[in-house]
């Protein structure tokens, strides 16, 4: 007996549900801006794997739903892995420009933590104690 299951759909906000404050939100932690900045660096889908995190599974997994259901990143199941996808095209109609400005900025940063000797300033939040 063979039995047939459903595919394993995620939810996702219709685009005209994204709302800036949970997209500032989303972007505002260092871990799911790393995230994204890798995502719009290879500009392709990505799997959850791909992604080289200072950082728990259950807690790769918190950031990947705060990124989906901000709409910042749509995913789908593709076997047992989840593909993940920049959602730019949604992101830079609402809200022009913004993506590419949190992103050039978010270089910057990397790159001024990186000339001054941080040990992983990105992953770390940039911070020090």
């Amino acid at each position: 007996m063979t039995t047939t299951t459903s595919p394993r759909v995620l939810e996702h906000p219709a685009r005209d549900q994204i709302r800036l404050e949970n997209v500032l939100h989303a972007l505002a932690d260092a871990v799911r801006l790393r995230i994204v900045r890798d995502m719009a660096r290879e500009g392709t889908g990505l799997s959850c794997s791909y992604f080289d995190l200072p950082v728990t599974k259950s807690t790769t997994t918190h950031h990947f739903r705060v990124l989906r259901e901000s709409g910042v990143v749509r995913q789908m199941y593709r076997g047992t892995a989840k593909l993940n996808v920049l959602r730019r095209e949604d992101l830079d109609a609402l809200f022009p420009g913004l993506l590419d400005t949190v992103l050039a900025a978010a270089t910057a940063q990397a790159d001024r933590d990186g000339r001054e000797g941080g040990a992983g300033g990105e992953a770390a939040g940039g911070t020090t104690a």
